[in-house]
C-alpha cells in the first residue's frame, strides 16, 4: 500500500490544479447522496479531492483521486463553486478542507 502524499499536485490529467481537499483525516463525512460507478464497480471513498481547469475548455472538473493522487473519477461543472458544492453535497464538511495550491 501506497502511504498517502499530503503534497498536492500543481496539474491532473494536463489540467491546472485550482483546489484540493483531503478527505481521510477530516470530519467530513461521506454522505450518501451520490455515487460514482467505475467499470460497474461502486467506488469507494477518495482520499483525495481535486479541482482543475484544463486550458482550452469552459468550466472545470472536479477530481476523486485514491492517497497517491491518481485519479478514479471525475465530475464536469461550470464554475469553481458548482464543484465545491457538489463536494459538499457528497462530503459533508469538506468545504472547511478546501486549499489553493495553484489559484489563478
Amino acid at each position: 500500500m501506497v502511504p498517502p502524499s499530503d503534497k498536492p499536485p500543481t496539474e491532473i490529467d494536463g489540467a491546472a490544479v485550482l483546489k484540493t481537499a483531503r478527505v481521510g483525516h477530516l470530519p467530513a463525512a461521506r454522505t450518501g447522496n451520490s455515487r460514482q460507478v467505475v467499470a460497474d464497480d461502486q467506488m469507494g471513498p477518495a482520499s483525495y479531492l481535486a479541482i482543475a481547469k484544463y486550458q482550452d475548455e469552459a468550466g472545470v472538473y472536479l477530481f476523486y483521486c485514491d492517497q497517491s493522487w491518481v485519479v478514479m473519477a471525475d465530475t464536469w461543472h461550470e464554475k469553481v463553486s458548482d464543484a465545491v458544492a457538489q463536494a459538499e453535497f457528497e462530503y459533508a464538511g469538506i468545504s472547511a478542507a478546501w486549499v489553493s495550491p495553484n489559484a489563478v
